[in-house]
């Protein structure tokens, strides 16, 4: 009996002397910047972030990046030095706060822009996060590169007289919806946007679209016989090698 309250004391000042492992809150700041361009945040619906443990696939964090598109003469316009921010308080992220009670290695997700599915890309990346030892300020920056485009004309399914001129319409922005204009910023003059229209799988003509007055809008005419048209509506940026694409069908009868 002696014996056995000698071990049973032993085994509780073991556990009396290990320290306990607490859980430290650790901040992880993401943001999503489109390629050529600025962060993507609130005014085009903001990117989903998804935190997940890159061993287990559990979901550790997921969110929106909400917030501004960021100061343009800053990203934009102006040089860099190493450890310069390019954002501010007020520029569109994500910030998750994790109870870490060791160093976990995740895999960071962003899909952007979420709300604009024919667009959405998907940026990702790996790294460690480590108790207690905060990722702020700029953060983690993931890139996607595109253009966001909306055809507006012809309307899905719309069925249109073989003798009306037809207009080919698109609006199209960069992926943080900055807009797009001759010899603006981001300059309508170096992108190559295109329809081209196929009848029952056969390609039947190929336009370029001319940036219209109303910045980002691109648009030209023609007519065709009747068929059952599919729409294919590309921008390319033959500088940083920017693509994107929206398609739809209409009729002509």
């Amino acid at each position: 009996m002696k014996k056995w309250y000698i071990n049973l004391w032993f085994v509780l000042g073991l556990l009396l002397a290990t320290p306990v492992i607490k859980a430290q809150e650790t901040e992880v700041m993401v943001r999503v910047k489109s390629k050529d361009a600025k962060f993507i945040g609130s005014s085009i619906g903001g990117a989903k972030i998804l935190i997940k443990n890159a061993e287990t696939g559990e979901l550790l964090a997921s969110g929106m990046t909400e917030g501004s598109t960021g100061n343009t003469e800053l990203i934009m316009k102006q040089a860099h030095s190493r450890d310069q921010r390019l954002t501010d308080e007020a520029t569109a992220g994500f910030s998750a706060k994790l109870d870490l009670e060791e160093p976990v290695f995740v895999t960071v997700e962003a899909y952007a822009p979420y709300n604009k599915k024919q667009a959405r890309v998907m940026s990702s990346t790996q790294l460690w996060l480590l108790p207690g030892k905060n990722i702020t300020g700029d953060g983690l920056i993931l890139e996607v590169p595109g253009f966001v485009i909306d055809i507006l004309s012809p309307q899905t399914h719309e069925r249109i007289g073989e003798e009306n001129q037809i207009e080919i319409k698109a609006n199209v922005v960069m992926m943080c919806g900055c807009p797009i204009t001759p010899d603006g910023i981001w300059d309508a003059n170096q992108y190559e946007v295109k329809a081209i229209l196929s009848r029952d799988g056969s390609k039947v003509s190929e336009l370029e679209l001319k940036a219209g007055e109303k910045p980002s809008t691109f648009s030209a005419e023609t007519t065709l016989e009747k068929g059952l048209y599919e729409l294919f509506i590309y921008a390319y940026d033959p500088v940083t090698g920017n693509t994107g694409v929206d398609r739809m069908n209409f009729i002509v009868n």
